[in-house]
C-alpha cells in the first residue's frame, strides 16, 4: 500500500518556451518532447485501466486500495493536464504529435478486453516511466533549462511516477493477473514504447531541421549510451521486470522522496 498525494505545481505553463529548451540541446529537447506527446493519451488509458480493474475487486480489496487508486488517478490526471499545455507549445513551434493519435488507434483494438489485460499493459508502461523517472532524477542536470518551469515540470513528474510505480502492478495481481501474461505484455509494450519513442524523436528532429547535424548525433550517442546514458543506466532495471518474483518496490525511490521533500515550495498539496 502506498499513500499518494495529489500536488498542484506552482508554475504557469501558459507562457511559451524556447524550441531547444533543454540546455540548448536539440536531441534531448526532441527526446523529452516526444515522451511528453505520449502522456495525455497514455495517462488517460492508465487512469481508465486502473479504475476498471478496481471496480472488479471484491469490497474488502476495494476498501484496501481505494485511497491509493484515488491518489494515482489524481496524480496522473494532473500530469495529463500540464503536459497537454506543454504539448500545445510544441504544436505552436511546428512539431506534429504522431504518437498520440497512433496510440489512440491501438487502444480501439483493446475495447471490450478483460480488465486484466489493460492492467498488464498499464503496469508494463508504468515500469518504463518509473525507471525513466529514476534516470531523470539521477541525472537532473541533463534537464537543465534557462526556463525553471520546465525543469520543475519534468522532475516533479518523475518524482510522482516513482512514487506511484506500484499501483497498477498491485491492482493487476489483485484482480488475478498472472506472471505469464505480465511478461507477454511487457515484451509487447517494450517493443512499442521504444519504437514509438524513436519514431517521434526523429520526426521532431526532422521538423526542427536538426536531424542531420553532427552535434545532434553526438548528443544522441552521449545521452543514450554514454557513461550516464539512458540505455546504459536503465537496462538492468528494465530487465528486472522479467523476474517472476519482481515487485516495483524492489527499486529504490530515495531520489523521488528527496526531491519531493526538498522542493515543497514548488507545489501545493490538493485537499490539504
Amino acid at each position: 500500500m502506498t499513500d499518494l498525494v495529489v500536488r498542484r505545481l506552482l508554475i504557469d505553463m501558459h507562457a511559451p518556451f524556447e524550441r531547444h529548451w533543454c540546455g540548448g540541446d536539440a536531441f534531448r529537447s526532441a527526446l523529452f518532447n516526444a515522451l511528453s506527446m505520449s502522456f495525455p493519451v497514455g495517462e488517460q488509458f492508465f487512469i481508465d485501466s486502473v479504475r476498471a480493474g478496481f471496480k472488479t475487486l471484491p469490497p474488502a480489496l476495494q476498501d484496501q486500495y481505494r485511497d491509493e487508486v484515488q491518489g494515482f488517478v489524481g496524480q496522473e490526471a494532473t500530469h495529463r493536464r500540464l503536459h497537454a499545455l506543454f504539448n500545445g507549445h510544441l504544436e505552436q513551434q511546428g512539431l506534429v504529435n504522431e504518437w498520440g493519435p497512433r496510440a489512440l488507434e491501438r487502444m480501439k483494438l483493446l475495447e471490450g478486453q478483460d480488465p486484466r489485460h489493460l492492467l498488464g499493459i498499464t503496469a508494463a508502461n508504468e515500469h518504463f516511466t518509473a525507471i525513466l523517472a529514476d534516470w531523470m532524477l539521477r541525472n537532473a542536470d541533463l534537464l537543465a533549462s534557462a526556463d525553471s518551469r520546465l525543469s520543475t515540470l519534468w522532475l516533479w513528474h518523475s518524482a510522482e511516477e516513482s512514487e506511484h510505480r506500484c499501483t497498477a502492478f498491485d491492482i493487476y495481481h489483485a484482480v488475478g493477473g498472472n506472471y505469464e501474461w505480465r511478461l507477454k505484455w511487457f515484451r509487447r509494450v517494450s517493443l512499442i514504447f521504444i519504437g514509438d519513442t524513436l519514431r517521434q524523436t526523429l520526426a521532431n528532429l526532422r521538423r526542427d531541421g536538426t536531424l542531420w547535424k553532427w552535434r545532434t548525433w553526438t548528443s544522441a550517442a552521449q545521452t543514450l549510451f554514454g557513461k550516464r546514458g539512458l540505455v546504459r543506466q536503465t537496462f538492468g532495471p528494465w530487465r528486472d521486470y522479467k523476474r517472476r518474483d519482481f515487485h516495483p518496490s524492489h527499486h529504490d525511490s530515495t531520489l523521488s522522496q528527496r526531491w519531493l521533500a526538498e522542493s515543497s515550495d514548488r507545489f501545493a498539496t490538493v485537499g490539504a
